[in-house]
């Protein structure tokens, strides 16, 4: 069983800083792409960023040059480091990965359970 932790979201002003964790825990072999989604009110879940295992990055482009995504392996540990925050930035931020478990041949996507974040003044 592996399962996901998320923390750091929480109420920005517009052009602030927030840094997201996103921590797996569990029988796991591997961890291959982390990477992070939200959800805005009445909009469909989008990609935020990814990374890889290697450290190759994914970003949208909505979030290119502000969002910065990065991973402690020996932790299995995903962040995102989000700044110049802005109100469209507000959603439900989900964190993904594909993990290996022990005694397991194929990856398993895991989603954790989203934290909120909110840029208003």
């Amino acid at each position: 069983q592996v399962q996901l932790v998320e923390s750091g979201g929480g109420l920005v002003q517009p052009g602030g800083s927030l840094r997201l964790s996103c921590a797996a825990s569990g029988s796991i072999d591997s961890i291959n792409v982390m990477g992070w989604y939200r959800q805005a009110p009445g909009k469909e879940r989008e990609l935020v960023a990814t990374i890889t295992s290697g450290g190759p990055t994914n970003y949208a482009d909505s979030v290119k040059g502000r969002f910065s995504i990065s991973r402690d392996n020996a932790k299995n540990t995903v962040y995102l480091q989000m700044s110049s925050l802005k109100p469209e930035d507000t959603a439900v931020y989900y964190c993904k990965t594909g993990v290996l478990t022990y005694g397991s041949k194929r990856y398993e996507i895991i989603w954790g359970q989203g934290t909120q974040v909110t840029v208003s003044s």
